[in-house]
């Protein structure tokens, strides 16, 4: 899957994050800003990784902004941002295939 444009997903509320993805040619390049960052950065780093690779997803940058999410809230804001950055929540989310 490929980042088309430019797309959100997720609040600044407390326990959750805020994910924006924009198209790039040199890899992933990702930036992380939470609150608990001391705690658990690695962790954060590795879940939004793991699901960018997931999708499929080899170019692009990400940011995160976290506010205490968990790591099934980082999947899914990540896996949001990216279909709608191509368009795929529009045509239906692919439950059950690309999404585990």
């Amino acid at each position: 899957m490929q980042i088309e444009k430019n797309a959100v997903a997720g609040t600044l509320e407390s326990s959750d994050a805020m994910v924006t993805v924009e198209p790039g040619t040199n890899g992933i390049e990702l930036d992380i800003s939470s609150s608990v960052m001391n705690q658990y950065g690695r962790q954060i780093k590795a879940t939004v990784l793991e699901t960018l690779g997931r999708l499929g997803v080899t170019d692009g940058r990400v940011t995160v902004v976290d506010k205490g999410a968990l790591d099934c809230t980082l999947k899914a804001r990540v896996e949001c941002a990216v279909f709608r950055s191509c368009d795929k929540s529009a045509a239906g989310i692919p439950w059950g295939g690309v999404v585990k």
